[in-house]
């Protein structure tokens, strides 16, 4: 009997800690989105960017949970013009692949390091980089540099009459969300 009495309490206990966390949960949407990817070639640099993206996740307390960002490859446009875009969306494998993802578990306010899946050309690999989110009023400002190489997402370097970019390319996101 003393035993039910214990899981009881501590139910209770563990119920009144927890519940206002759940009730706390606020799910968040992207306002606004950029995204640079830039990269070398031994011509010149090159560099494309986006605004165009689907973010979620779940504040709760300090940390965002169930976080999904979703890009749509075609939406990344080349500062080179549509020659460039139309190599990269074929590098990107773009007809079977045509977005990019990323999913974490949770990421936290402040400075850290996120780690979750990144799926590019349809090749999904575990990832890790650091990330820094500011709480700006109602908004969490999310800001993510990473370097990644084609090559491990199984694509080949975009290039043009033999002149191939560098493997190693720098994606850089921003995400506003409230």
């Amino acid at each position: 009997m003393k035993t039910a009495k214990n899981l009881i309490s501590l139910g209770l206990v563990l119920g009144g800690l927890l519940l206002p966390q759940l009730s706390n949960a606020q799910k968040i949407t992207q306002k606004t989105t950029t995204i640079t990817i830039s990269g070398t070639s031994p011509m010149h640099d090159w560099e494309m960017k986006g605004s165009t993206s689907t973010f979620s996740g779940i504040v709760a307390g300090n940390v965002i949970t169930n976080v999904n960002l979703i890009v749509p490859v075609k939406a990344l446009n080349a500062e080179k013009g549509k020659t460039m875009e139309k190599k990269a969306y074929e590098a990107l494998k773009s007809d079977k692949a045509p977005n990019v993802t990323f999913t974490a578990s949770s990421i936290n306010i402040g400075k850290s390091n996120v780690t979750g899946k990144l799926t590019i050309a349809g090749t999904a690999k575990n990832v890790s980089f650091p990330v820094s989110v500011v709480k700006k009023g109602n908004a969490y400002i999310i800001d993510g540099t990473e370097t990644v190489k084609l090559s491990e997402f199984g694509m080949d370097r975009p290039g043009f009459m033999g002149i191939k970019t560098g493997d190693a390319v720098t994606v850089k996101v921003n995400v506003v969300a409230e």
